[in-house]
C-alpha cells in the first residue's frame, strides 16, 4: 500500500504544482502581446478556471497532507493583483457618495435593438438613461433604433450630442457621446478596423477641458450560428469530432480578435500618453476580459475604475456562454473613483450598462 500511496501523492503534488504554474501564467498573460505569442496572450480567458482549481486544492491538502498547502497558497498570493483585477472587493455604493460626483454611463446599446425583448427599445433605454441622471453618457453601437430613432431620443435628454458613424465595409456601427457639457471638438484615434473605432471628445467642464475617450475595440466577429454551436458544445450536444472543429474555429477567431485589439490598444495608450496634460475619462466596449493585453495596455497610465471602486465579477456581456466583463471604465489621476458598478437589471441590450461616479482627486 505504501508505494501506491506514494504514487498517488506524487500525482496529486504534480497536479497541484501544474495548476499553480498555469494560474500564474494566465494571471500575468496580459503582459504578453498576442501578436507575438497568441496562445499565451489568450490565457487570461481561462484564468478563473485555474483560480478555482487552486482553491479546490486547499481542502484537499488540508485533508491529505497539510504541509503541501504552500503550493496553492503561494500561487494565490503571487497572483493577488490579477485576482483583484478580475474580482475586486469594494463596498462603497452610489447612495453613500456625495451628489457632487461626476456621473458617467458607458453602454453598448446594441443599436437600440432591445436585445430581442423590447418592441420600443429606444424608449426603454432612454427612460433608463433619464433615471441615471448622468452627466456624460458614452454609447457604443449608437445607431438605429427599435421603435424610433435612438439619436433623436438622446437629443431630448441632453443638450450636447455627437454620434460618429464608423466607416466600414462589413457592419454598420457608430459611437456617440451625450452630455450636459459643451463639446469643443472630437478626434478619431486612428487605427485600422473595418467596423470599430475610438473617439476622443473634448468637453468644456467649467473652466477646464476634459477628454472623454469612447472605445469599441475590434469585435470577435463570431456569427450567430457559431455562438449557437459553441453553446451546444458546452452542453455536450455535439459529436466529439464536430465539437473539436467548432472549438478550433472559435479559438482561431478569438486569437485573431485579440491580436487586432493589441495594436488598437497600443494606439489608444499612446494617445493617452501624449495628452496627459488633460484630465481623461476612458470607457467602452473592449471586447476583452479583465486579464487581457488590451485592457492592461490601456490602463497602464490610468486607474481602472471597476477595480478601484467596483465589487465582484462585474459581468457586462450577458449572452449565455460568453459571460465576461468586457466593458471597462478608467480615469486619469485627476479623479478618484467613488463608485462603479454594472447594472445587470437593465437588459435592453446584449451588454449591461456600466455606471461610474468620479470625484476630483485632492491636490498633491
Amino acid at each position: 500500500m505504501k508505494p501506491l500511496k506514494s504514487i498517488l501523492l506524487g500525482i496529486l503534488t504534480a497536479a497541484s504544482l501544474l495548476m499553480a504554474i498555469l494560474m500564474l501564467l494566465a494571471a500575468y498573460s496580459d503582459r504578453v502581446n498576442p501578436e507575438s505569442y497568441p496562445l499565451i496572450g489568450c490565457a487570461g480567458m481561462v484564468f478563473p478556471l485555474f483560480i478555482f482549481a487552486n482553491l479546490l486544492f486547499i481542502p484537499i491538502w488540508i485533508a491529505v497532507k497539510w504541509h503541501r498547502l504552500w503550493i496553492p497558497l503561494t500561487a494565490i498570493v503571487l497572483a493577488y493583483a490579477p485576482i483583484r483585477t478580475y474580482f475586486p472587493i469594494n463596498f462603497q455604493t452610489a447612495d453613500s457618495v456625495s451628489d457632487s460626483c461626476l456621473r458617467i454611463v458607458s453602454y453598448n446599446v446594441c443599436g437600440f435593438g432591445g436585445n430581442w425583448k423590447y418592441d420600443h427599445a429606444v424608449d426603454t433605454i432612454a427612460s433608463y438613461l433619464r433615471k441615471t441622471d448622468a452627466d456624460i453618457v458614452c454609447l457604443q453601437e449608437d445607431h438605429g433604433g427599435k421603435g424610433g430613432s435612438g439619436f433623436d431620443k438622446m437629443k431630448e435628454l441632453y443638450a450636447y450630442n455627437d454620434t460618429v458613424h464608423l466607416n466600414n465595409t462589413t457592419t454598420y456601427n457608430a459611437m456617440g457621446i451625450h452630455t450636459r457639457f459643451p463639446i469643443i471638438r472630437r478626434e478619431r484615434i486612428a487605427y485600422e478596423s473595418a467596423c470599430n473605432g475610438s473617439m476622443a471628445y473634448y468637453l468644456q467642464v467649467g473652466t477646464d477641458t476634459l477628454i472623454v475617450i469612447n472605445n469599441h475595440l475590434e469585435s470577435t466577429h463570431l456569427s450567430e450560428n457559431e455562438r449557437k454551436r459553441y453553446k451546444e458544445v458546452l452542453k455536450g450536444e455535439v459529436e466529439q469530432d464536430e465539437a473539436e472543429a467548432e472549438v478550433k474555429t472559435i479559438i482561431g477567431k478569438l486569437i485573431d480578435g485579440m491580436t487586432i485589439r493589441a495594436a488598437q490598444a497600443q494606439t489608444v495608450a499612446d494617445y493617452i500618453k501624449t495628452h496627459s496634460q488633460y484630465p481623461i475619462i476612458l470607457c467602452g466596449d473592449f471586447n476583452d476580459t479583465p486579464i487581457s493585453y488590451a485592457r492592461h495596455t490601456i490602463s497602464e497610465n490610468l486607474t481602472d475604475c471597476f477595480v478601484a471602486a467596483g465589487c465582484g465579477l462585474g459581468l457586462s456581456y450577458n449572452r449565455k456562454g460568453f459571460n465576461f466583463r468586457i466593458d471597462h471604465v478608467m480615469c486619469s489621476s485627476d479623479f478618484e473613483p467613488a463608485y462603479c458598478f454594472i447594472d445587470s437589471e437593465m437588459d435592453a441590450s446584449d451588454h449591461y450598462p456600466v455606471i461610474l461616479g468620479l470625484k476630483m482627486a485632492p491636490n498633491p
